[in-house]
């Protein structure tokens, strides 16, 4: 399993067709991460924002408000503030998973420490509602800020059911559409609204935004069993390792037989793991076509995705956001 290199990739079209607005957010995310008086702000998150993410999320803001003929700046704003409550979410969970890489690159905390990453995640939770508030919507700040709130619930939620082996595909979904999947919607969402689009196409963009954050999860789980530590900037195996149910393991546990089972028990229940035990957790996914399964589950969110978009106008970047679809799930071949 890794990256397919053979398609067309959306995200660099994306990229390219939404430059100009992209440039404009980047230059309000480097005035806005500035600090006077505390110094380390700027350097803790350039350390993150310029670590070459590819901007996601801010894009799909940027994209819906273009896409909805939206011609104003409030778009910008919006991007900047969407990316901002990213990276703190970074931040604040390489903090709980006590991670030392990300993005190929050793994180804040390892670098600095754990109270710094926190607070600097603070403050940059602080500085997206500023730019919320720049907007004068209120419509689109009750949008963020749920998201906000969602996203840390997620979190939370995570973090009962982790080591859980009992944890249902139901609570993985509901993890996730926290984690992830919400601020995914919640950008393509506000942009929407920010463009004054009518409420078939909101829901149609933020049911858009909520299958892809899903598959995109997915896709990332599936990524930690099979992929490229180059690719995917973290060491292969670091969920099995940091005792995470994703939906591979789920899928593997519930087809388990008592021996796998304690197998699984030990290693993510309780955390013994021994030499070898990782090859083993990879025999056993494969065994039960758990891979398989969770694959095809992120190809049926990308098709709710697509199907999603049905409502919106016809537009360039409609068939964009349609192509980032099937390439999220590409990227697992």
């Amino acid at each position: 399993m890794g990256m397919n290199e053979n398609l067309s990739k959306p995200l660099d079209r994306l990229s390219a067709e939404l430059a100009g607005d992209m440039d404009q957010v980047n230059a309000l995310i480097r005035e806005r991460m500035a600090s006077r008086h505390a110094p380390r702000i700027p350097e803790v998150t350039a350390h993150l924002v310029e670590a070459g993410g590819k901007r996601l999320r801010p894009l799909l803001v940027l994209a819906a408000a273009r896409l909805c003929g939206y011609s104003g700046a409030n778009h910008v704003l919006l991007a900047a503030a969407v990316e901002f409550i990213h990276t703190a979410t970074l931040l604040h969970d390489d903090v709980v998973d006590e991670s030392r890489q990300r993005r190929g690159r050793p994180t804040a905390n390892l670098l600095w420490d754990n109270k710094t990453s926190v607070l600097v995640g603070d403050y940059l939770f602080a500085r997206s509602f500023q730019l919320m508030a720049d907007t004068d919507s209120m419509r689109v700040m009750r949008i963020l800020a749920n998201a906000s709130a969602t996203i840390a619930e997620g979190e939370v939620l995570q973090l009962t059911a982790a080591q859980d082996i009992s944890t249902s595909e139901e609570t993985y979904i509901q993890i996730v559409r926290g984690k992830t999947a919400a601020l995914f919607s919640a950008a393509t969402e506000a942009g929407s609204v920010i463009a004054g689009a009518d409420e078939a196409v909101q829901r149609a963009l933020f049911d858009y935004g909520d299958a892809l954050g899903i598959a995109f999860q997915i896709v990332d789980d599936l990524l930690d069993y099979g992929g490229m530590s180059s690719t995917i900037g973290k060491n292969i195996g670091d969920d099995f390792r940091e005792r995470k149910l994703t939906l591979p393991v789920i899928k593997a546990i519930a087809a388990a037989g008592p021996d796998e089972r304690a197998f699984w028990e030990r290693t993510i229940g309780h955390g013994r793991q021994d030499e070898g035990d990782l090859e083993t957790a990879l025999s056993l996914l494969k065994r039960h076509d758990a891979l398989k399964a969770a694959r095809a589950d992120a190809i049926d969110w990308a098709a709710r995705a697509k199907a999603a978009l049905g409502p919106a106008p016809d537009h360039p970047l409609r068939a964009i956001l349609s192509d980032l679809a099937d390439y999220v799930v590409s990227r697992i071949s």
